[in-house]
């Protein structure tokens, strides 16, 4: 237990270290963010897959496809309704120039709250690769959304900065964000312990999510800014990484 929150700390501490890095770099070029971003990408779609995904389809038992099938599109669908609620990254970093103008503080403020939002599903599936029992596959998963949550950390320096809020509070609420991925990936890692059979599903709807999250606002954000060759190699950096390590720990 005390690995697993210690685990969580490391993963919310990221988003500490990318907001630490904003401070003193307020001008980091899009080409580096993405490049790293992309590279997190590689390691939470190889994650997804081998840590999460095929582990469902392991322990799913008789119904094990439809079990991971039905948790994949359940975990997209949860994001895809947040979405609705509150947009996220490649959909508000966009208007980072505007908010930057017109000092809109109630704007940049929903920005930070779109992050927490979505670093709460990332943080459940960090938990529930621990709670498969896997400590290794749990270790690359929780790493690659840790490598996620740098950018995403050093991006929200500067709106809020120009929108007035002071150093103070501006680093405060970069620990909020991070906190609530610790308090998702404890849940995560108590829901699947304390209930086993639902395993199956919680790995697969927490693969569905980091799918979700790859796909519809890291590539894209990645490939925004005229960098999406190198954007590309890093991700298959990342991927094959990831490869790596699950055949030699494996």
């Amino acid at each position: 237990m005390e690995f697993v929150l210690l685990t969580a700390l490391g993963v919310g501490s990221a988003t500490v270290i990318g907001a630490v890095i904003g401070f003193v770099f307020k001008n980091i070029t899009h080409k580096f963010s993405d490049i790293v971003l992309a590279f997190a990408a590689g390691i939470m779609l190889a994650a997804a897959v081998l840590g999460l995904i095929i582990p469902s389809l392991d322990y799913g038992g008789k119904y094990a496809l439809v079990i991971t099938v039905a948790g994949i599109f359940a975990g997209a669908v949860c994001l895809n309704l947040i979405d609705k609620l509150v947009p996220h990254l490649h959909k508000m970093v966009g208007e980072d120039i505007e908010m930057h103008n017109n000092k809109s503080l109630g704007k940049v403020l929903l920005f930070v709250m779109a992050i927490a939002i979505h670093n709460f599903p990332e943080g459940i599936a960090a938990g529930v690769g621990f709670g498969a029992g896997d400590t290794s596959q749990a270790l690359v998963i929780a790493g690659g959304i840790a490598l996620q949550n740098i950018p995403e950390g050093m991006v929200i320096i500067a709106p809020m900065l120009n929108a007035g809020v002071s150093p103070a509070k501006t680093f405060v609420f970069a620990m909020i964000t991070g906190l609530v991925e610790v308090v998702g990936t404890l849940i995560g890692y108590f829901a699947v312990s304390i209930a086993s059979v639902i395993l199956p599903f919680a790995l697969a709807f927490a693969g569905g999510t980091m799918l979700y999250v790859i796909s519809d606002e890291m590539i894209p954000e990645t490939h925004a800014h005229g960098s999406e060759r190198g954007a590309t190699y890093s991700l298959l950096a990342g991927f094959c990484l990831m490869l790596i390590s699950d055949v030699l720990l494996g």
